[in-house]
């Protein structure tokens, strides 16, 4: 399967995925109610933090099965991984379930603070909730798994159809028969359920069959420990840097104003969905040529990569930070809420555009297996985030916090970037810095800057709708335009078409 292949379909299935996601938060909300809403936000932040006990097994598979297809596997070696795997990450899962079933009584009754919700209902929900993010956990290892062996197609159609059982299916659930959050849960439940199943029977359909029985093996697990154990530090810390403000503020704020920062969380979250299957495509990519010993190769596919992260992501971000009223409005419909929240909505896209630029940077760490270095920088950066969490969330509320998730997320690119290139392609900073991002950051920005300025008042929905398309197809071609990768493409096109003319005059 061809890199183009995979980041049409990762993207075409995301983006489909990331529409049924956003598409029905605003029906959510009108018939479960804000509070309700934060259940679903808490939630989110469960099935953040339960990434953890994947104890690195899903970025392992990946690079696993990548490897495999690059010929350092044998069938038997790379199916008694994925059986060890399987058999631990279904234990953990059981554990997961348990342990959240007992424990969400105390949950309802002393972190959370609803208002108008039942208490039982809170517990309750919170019950569902641990066993559809236990399924989820055990659906992530296929993913990884799928990913590594490159069939992305197939995973973003599935993923697309089942995206779309998801949303549409809560949506009907709550009109027709119960509009209740945990006939919400239940329903993302059954669906995570049947996704385990797809997903399982397409990995092991796709792997050819091994020699002898395939058992678990010790073996298998300790030659990717080394990486595993880098994997289990960076996501635990990676998990503190992006969920420590929502946890905090789980606390801090009641249910109904939590659920409003989720919100806005959100809509800035959205950015991830345009970050993800560009960094899925390039780490097995990026792994094939360390493999291969192809080094010419990967840095070209580097930049490469790099270049179309800030294509992707840098436009639609400054959508957000120039625009986010407009889009909150458009969205919501609620001009108080569109209003109050803005100012949320673009610290914290700014803060995920900066995490979101160091994710092909990311990826050729886990190529080369240095998994140690990111979780080491986590370390760091999470022992001054949460002390000052701690001082800026009570005095500054939501806002506050967002200012510290900027700042924090800044440093990557300042002070990480010439860290990690003293190591790895030591010749190609400079060219990260300037040709892959700031070039065509600078652009995208005139263009967002001058739309926000100019943009007449008392517009209708629907003209502003065509304002913000007019506004991101300029942003988005003048990122292209500003990209060495864009215009050497462009060049090579103008010069074969030249040629074909002489030859057709001669």
């Amino acid at each position: 399967m061809s890199l183009k292949k995979n980041i049409a379909a990762n993207y075409l299935g995301q983006g489909w995925v990331a529409l049924m996601q956003l598409a029905f938060i605003p029906l959510y909300i009108t018939y479960l109610g804000m509070e309700a809403y934060g259940l679903i936000g808490i939630f989110a932040i469960l099935q953040a933090g339960l990434v953890l006990l994947d104890i690195g097994m899903t970025p392992t598979l990946n690079r696993e099965m990548a490897r495999f297809t690059a010929g350092a596997h044998t069938p038997q070696s790379i199916r008694e991984l994925l059986h060890s795997l399987e058999i631990i990450c279904v234990g953990i899962a059981f554990v997961i379930a348990i342990s959240i079933w007992g424990a969400s009584g105390w949950f309802a009754q002393h972190w959370l603070r609803a208002e108008q919700l039942p208490l039982n209902t809170v517990s309750e929900a919170i019950a569902i909730m641990g066993l559809v993010a236990a399924l989820r956990l055990v659906e992530s290892i296929y993913r990884g798994a799928l990913l590594g062996l490159q069939t992305q197609v197939w995973l973003n159609a599935v993923t697309a159809i089942l995206a779309t059982a998801r949303g549409l299916g809560a949506v009907g659930i709550l009109v027709w028969l119960s509009p209740t959050i945990e006939a919400f849960f239940l329903w993302q439940g059954c669906i995570s359920l049947i996704s385990v199943i797809v997903l399982a029977l397409r990995v092991h359909r796709t792997l050819p069959a091994a020699a002898q029985p395939v058992r678990f093996s010790k073996q298998a697990l300790s030659g990717v420990w080394n990486f595993a154990q880098g994997m289990i530090a960076t996501t635990f810390l990676s998990l503190l840097l992006t969920q420590v403000d929502k946890i905090l503020l789980s606390r801090l704020l009641n249910l109904k104003e939590f659920g409003a920062y989720i919100l806005a969380a959100t809509v800035a979250n959205a950015l991830s969905l345009l970050i993800g299957p560009l960094a899925q495509s390039y780490y097995p990519r990026f792994t094939e040529l360390l493999t291969k010993n192809d080094e010419s190769g990967l840095i070209a596919a580097y930049h490469q990569g790099s270049q179309f992260m800030t294509i992707m992501l840098v436009p639609v971000a400054m959508i957000l930070i120039f625009h986010s009223e407009a889009v909150l409005y458009l969205w919501t419909g609620n001009a108080e809420l569109a209003h109050n929240s803005a100012s949320l909505v673009a610290l914290l896209a700014l803060g995920t555009t900066f995490l979101g630029l160091m994710n092909i940077p990311y990826m050729l760490q886990l190529a080369y297996g240095w998994s140690t270095f990111a979780a080491k920088v986590n370390a760091v950066i999470v022992a001054v985030l949460i002390p000052v969490l701690f001082w800026a969330a009570p005095r500054y509320g939501a806002i506050g916090a967002a200012w510290v998730w900027v700042a924090i997320t800044s440093s990557y690119i300042f002070l990480v970037i010439p860290i990690m290139h003293q190591r790895l392609l030591p010749r190609e900073m400079w060219a990260w810095y300037w040709r892959d991002n700031a070039l065509p950051t600078a652009a995208v920005t005139c263009v967002a800057y001058a739309g926000a300025w100019i943009q007449p008042v008392g517009y209708s929905k629907l003209e502003q709708l065509a304002w913000l398309i007019a506004i991101s197809l300029i942003s988005f071609v003048a990122a292209l335009i500003s990209t060495s990768s864009f215009q050497g493409i462009f060049l090579r096109r103008i010069k074969e078409k030249i040629l074909s003319n002489n030859q057709i005059e001669k």
